[in-house]
């Protein structure tokens, strides 16, 4: 949410249905309350999808016998004028922490005097 308001981009989550209208969108997004649609009159925007805005299209047989003989075309990164140098370093890799093993309670009452003296997480 930061990013697109710092460049002044209106924001919309969790689309189901995208369309273009009038030289912007119109999004259908799922809320808790139902549906809502959000008009954007004008683009840029930053739109977060929800799983249901597409159908899959799963690969056929044929389809992937034809990819298989496919020639793969090879591009030299010189002749396109890239910078491939790394821009980053990595200073330290490391594992996280082992966590401590869990403890069984037998009822709520137990959970609540561990959480409230043990763990200091309830008053």
């Amino acid at each position: 949410p930061k990013k697109p308001a710092s460049m002044g981009w209106p924001q919309v989550t969790f689309a189901a249905n995208v369309e273009a209208k009038d030289g912007g969108i119109q999004v259908e997004r799922e809320t808790d309350a139902g549906t809502e649609t959000i008009n954007i009159p004008s683009l840029p925007a930053v739109v977060t999808c929800d799983l249901r805005l597409n159908e899959p299209r799963y690969a056929t047989l044929p389809n992937i016998m034809k990819a298989k003989k496919k020639k793969v075309d090879t591009i030299d990164a010189d002749s396109l004028g890239v910078d491939l140098e790394a821009h980053n370093e990595v200073l330290e890799v490391f594992e996280p922490a082992q966590r401590k093993e869990g403890i069984m309670v037998e009822d709520i009452d137990q959970l609540l005097d561990k959480l409230k003296n043990e763990a200091g997480v309830l008053a």
